[in-house]
């Protein structure tokens, strides 16, 4: 079976790929002009040249396509320029879709999530059964997924294949931009982690995620139009750092700041590094702001339709600082 993946060349989309190319598929990828390809190394796969702000350039990497794995997304809580995003993940989604159902692709999966999801402030573990409407989006990420999302669930209603797959916050190694989980990996290896937030995500091994993008390409798997969840373990942002703590025996901070400090350090550092200097500030309204919800999740319907499998994420995190060390973005020890 011929595959397109997009998003190879990043963290979940490079993970699914590689699990792809294990199970024997044929793999076509989306990669952008300027796409670091060091995530593609030693996978034998057929690359194209394409950008979701391009939609005819995504035509080539369509066509003689069996099934599509679209997992690209603008990924950042801080974007000088919103509309590129919006470009991106939700006009993009729609002309890719469009094309796939043009060219005759047959099961598409959308790669969209959690964040999607309308999380309480007080921990309540939600579900794809939790009522959700655009309003309750923080920020422009999120919009800008919720709204793809829409775009999938539509096509679906309109007879096309189309499986919607919400992973949570994954984990584990070859993050290689990295992204703002990745982020929180870094700074605490780099010790730039002095205190903490009463916050909680919920973490997933990304190698599960992969597998389950795979098993979800089988028409028997799933069923079109429906959302699923992919989630680990429901932590504390403080339970994090010490299960790092344990796994390098750096110290876990122990000063706990408030949602009103953190926000006035983010407001202050987005004003500095966002707006006069042009680069992207270290912590931001918007992940303040998610902050204060703890994105706590169940992943029972992909467990029982998909074969998804919830596993501990020490192991995943303990990878994931090993990759970091080796790769130069924090020191050995």
């Amino acid at each position: 079976m011929k595959v397109l993946v997009t998003g190879a060349t990043g963290f979940v989309g490079s993970h699914v790929a590689k699990e792809l190319a294990a199970q024997g598929a044929s793999l076509r990828l989306l990669v952008r002009k300027t796409s670091n390809l060091a995530n593609l190394e030693g996978l034998n796969a057929e690359t194209v040249t394409g950008d979701l702000m391009e939609p005819e350039s995504l035509r080539t990497a369509v066509r003689g396509c069996e099934a599509l794995l679209h997992v690209a997304a603008d990924y950042r809580l801080w974007v000088r320029d919103p509309k590129q995003m919006y470009a991106a993940n939700v006009e993009g989604t729609r002309a890719l879709l469009q094309m796939a159902r043009e060219e005759g692709v047959g099961r598409c999966v959308y790669t969209s999530s959690v964040a999607t999801m309308a999380f309480r402030e007080d921990g309540t573990i939600v579900d794809e059964a939790t009522p959700v409407s655009v309003d309750d989006m923080v920020g422009h990420y999120k919009r800008s997924k919720f709204l793809a999302e829409q775009v999938a669930l539509e096509a679906a209603a309109a007879g096309q294949a189309v499986i919607v797959l919400n992973p949570t916050t994954p984990i584990g190694p070859g993050d290689i931009k990295p992204t703002p989980t990745g982020r929180i990996v870094v700074d605490f290896l780099n010790r730039k982690f002095p205190a903490y937030m009463d916050t909680g995500l919920n973490l997933v091994d990304v190698k599960e995620v992969a597998r389950t993008h795979v098993a979800a390409l089988d028409p028997a798997v799933g069923r079109p139009g429906e959302r699923y969840i992919l989630g680990g373990e429901n932590l504390t942002l403080k339970q994090i750092l010490d299960k790092m703590s344990a796994i390098t025996g750096l110290p876990s901070p122990t000063m706990k700041v408030s949602h009103g400090v953190a926000m006035a350090f983010a407001f202050f550092d987005e004003t500095i590094q966002g707006k006069l200097l042009g680069r992207e500030p270290r912590a931001t309204v918007e992940s303040v702001r998610m902050g204060r919800k703890k994105m706590f999740a169940s992943s029972a319907k992909a467990q029982r339709e998909l074969g998804f499998r919830v596993v501990p994420v020490y192991e995943a995190l303990r990878e994931a600082i090993a990759w970091f060390r080796a790769h130069g973005y924090a020191p050995l020890a």
